[in-house]
């Protein structure tokens, strides 16, 4: 059994459900410190964080990820136990499998067999690992950025280790992420019984121009790193659940997938303007899950792109698709970020699993970039 597998079923093997980490960071601290990383613990309200590191000077690579896992849904749905690591026909079954336990290992095992064998490598490798990525990521990665922003700390090459790949490892690579712009709108009306409408006001109604047309705006076209920025509702809720009452009020939530055409103030006055343009009685809250980051190119981009062509044999295509990652609160700093990990076809799901071999591979992948960018 390899390092990595070994690792990624003890990872797998600690319930750590957002936003518990179930002992995971303490298990990479104590590993890691027999090789000379220096460990600080991070914990922010419910959240447990890790910023553990080695060497003192030079360009800093971090290795990024997170030790919490999502909900396992129902257990009878499940082939297996979801907290109890287990391989079938060359899969490794087990709630954060792929998202992203077997990633941090194979972090973990390239950082402690590159260190092995360049004890005195050139600059610092790092690793930033949080118990707060799948839950609110308030006090997970973007405390920690704040820790490292208030102690002069700056990342230079960031590989966050979330589930990248899709038909093969390493046939994607995610160089940048689209914003996310979230928000509740509440309509207002007069409730009022539907025999008098004429004593009412149907906010249902009067938002219904107003839906088509902010559903059928082209925001902008995109360009060469990002697809077309996207608006979607995700909810309407109005009414109190009888037929003859007319609702006072109808609420929405919907959600904007920017790209660096439009900034988060153009969204929001546009959305203004628009709601002030049909005249509706409206409260609007927002909320930013994320600026959009762009890695395009530089020397991690590179490495990674020869690492896969020299392990996996493959050219790897540069990505911007996906939801969110940390990488966001990472990117502003001025480093470059990259996520690189293994498939992504079962994460959140039921029987979510990750090939065995592919985390070896991967372990190899994250070990030839550190010799490109920190060997002597």
């Amino acid at each position: 059994m390899s390092d990595t597998l070994k690792l990624t079923e003890e990872l797998i093997n600690r319930q750590s459900v957002t936003p518990e980490d179930g002992g995971c960071q303490k298990l990479i601290a104590e590993r890691l410190e027999k090789l000379g990383f220096k460990a600080t613990h991070l914990r922010f309200e419910d959240v447990d964080n890790l910023w553990i590191t080695h060497g003192t000077s030079g360009p800093l690579f971090a290795f990024a990820g997170h030790t919490d896992v999502v909900p396992t849904g129902p257990l009878e749905d499940w082939n297996t136990d979801p907290f109890k690591s287990e391989i079938i026909d060359g899969m490794l079954y087990g709630r954060g499998a792929a998202d992203m336990k077997g990633g941090i290992a194979a972090m973990v095992v390239a950082a402690e067999q590159f260190v092995e064998k360049n004890p005195n490598h050139n600059g610092i490798i790092a690793f930033l690992i949080t118990s707060d990525e799948e839950g609110p990521s308030i006090n997970g990665t973007r405390k920690v950025i704040e820790y490292l922003n208030d102690n002069d700390i700056k990342i230079d090459w960031c590989i966050v280790g979330e589930p990248s790949s899709d038909k093969q490892l390493g046939d994607i690579i995610r160089i940048g992420r689209r914003g996310s712009l979230n928000a509740i709108l509440t309509i207002k009306g007069i409730q009022g019984h539907v025999a008098f409408p004429e004593l009412a006001e149907n906010p249902i109604h009067s938002a219904s121009a107003f839906l088509a047309e902010i559903s059928s705006i082209e925001w902008d076209q995109g360009n060469n790193s990002f697809p077309a920025t996207s608006f979607q509702i995700s909810n309407i809720n109005a009414g109190t659940g009888v037929e003859n009452v007319i609702p006072g009020a109808v609420k929405l939530l919907f959600n904007f997938r920017f790209s660096t055409e439009l900034t988060e103030d153009d969204l929001k006055t546009k959305v203004t303007a628009l709601l002030d343009k049909h005249e509706l009685n409206y409260d609007l809250q927002w909320k930013l899950s994320g600026q959009p980051f762009l890695t395009n190119t530089g020397k991690l981009v590179d490495a990674a792109c020869d690492a896969i062509k020299t392990v996996c044999g493959i050219e790897t295509d540069c990505s911007t698709g996906g939801g969110t990652s940390d990488g966001r609160f990472i990117a502003p700093t001025g480093a470059e970020v990259i996520e690189l990990g293994v498939s992504n076809d079962t994460i959140h799901k039921v029987n979510e699993c990750v090939n065995v071999d592919d985390l070896e591979t991967l372990t190899i992948i994250y070990t030839n970039i550190l010799e490109q960018l920190l060997k002597n």
